[in-house]
């Protein structure tokens, strides 16, 4: 099959790309490199370095003929749609518009999204989280990629464009930026590994569902041979670990030695969320095969081996 993945430099579309690879697909790849790396894309797939805003990118779909897209490039940082909302949408909603634009345009069979199921909830009436819950977002970023999930409903009924949507909890593991402001298990092991002080933002009581990168990309090659023409899937482990939680197993993995500084709570963050994800166990046969402890020492291991070695 002929897959095209956007944002495939990045930390978690890279890795379905490689899961395609490996299942023998055919990859392409669409990536403006903005926060991905070019060293991140499998050899194997054909890249171009696009924004997915540009009006070229119907070409790029027509030279290459996928059968399938697969749709993760975003603005990700809710603290940045917090400050910048315009642009938060200019990517995440028009960009993805012009990407779907140019799917019906070039007869696109089916359409895999990457949805934010830490966020397009907001905070959560029971817990955890399934597909039935109310969406009540508490920031532009959460807003923005759901929205587009009524798009793809939309482009459902009016031209028949099938859809997978994949709503992720906290996805961590290789390749994640250490240095950015979003991802704080890379941030954390990044900062511990180079003996910098580590902040937690809050009490760090808040709890997340912490999913390792693997098993998020299994999910993705699942979906492509769901046989309904559209659903909606939480992926995620149904409990919740809090961030002072991450920090100690952090420190204990890296050898850190200090303790944390807490600082402000940041606007627009959740205090609890995890996700039920029992509809994609049971219609795709996925389920978590990593373990938090798996995940979190194999991810210190790259980063010491690959970032800062």
């Amino acid at each position: 099959m002929k897959i095209l993945v956007t944002g495939g430099a990045g930390f978690i579309a890279s890795h379905v790309v490689d899961r395609y690879i490996e299942a023998g697909h055919e990859v392409s790849v669409i990536d403006d490199l903005s926060t991905g790396r070019r060293s991140n894309v499998n050899p194997r797939a054909v890249f171009y370095q696009m924004d997915i805003r540009s009006p070229e990118i119907g070409e790029v779909i027509a030279k290459e003929k996928p059968e399938v897209i697969n749709h993760h490039a975003a603005q990700m940082n809710i603290r940045c749609s917090m400050e910048d909302p315009i642009f938060d949408a200019e990517v995440n909603i028009l960009g993805s518009l012009n990407l779907l634009k140019a799917a019906i345009q070039n007869s696109i069979r089916r359409f895999i999204y990457s949805s934010a199921g830490g966020a397009v909830y907001g905070e959560p009436v029971y817990l955890p989280c399934d597909e039935s819950h109310p969406v009540q977002p508490i920031c532009p970023h959460g807003a923005s990629k759901h929205s587009i999930e009524h798009y793809l409903d939309l482009f459902h009924a009016n031209y028949g464009l099938e859809y997978i949507v994949l709503r992720y909890p906290n996805v961590y593991g290789p390749r994640q930026n250490p240095n950015g402001t979003g991802g704080v298990v890379a941030i954390f092991t990044g900062q511990m590994l180079c003996n910098q002080p580590v902040t937690i933002f809050g009490d760090g009581k808040q709890e997340r569902d912490f999913v390792y990168m693997s098993d998020c990309a299994e999910a993705n090659l699942l979906a492509l041979d769901s046989r309904k023409p559209t659903a909606i899937y939480n992926l995620g482990t149904g409990h919740g670990t809090s961030i002072n939680d991450i920090f100690n197993c952090l420190k204990e993995l890296t050898g850190y030695r200090g303790g944390p500084i807490h600082g402000p709570a940041k606007v627009g963050e959740i205090r609890r969320i995890y996700l039920n994800a029992e509809r994609a166990r049971r219609e795709l046969g996925w389920g978590c095969q990593t373990s938090l402890e798996q995940g979190l020492q194999q991810t210190v291991m790259y980063f010491k081996e690959r970032e800062f070695a």
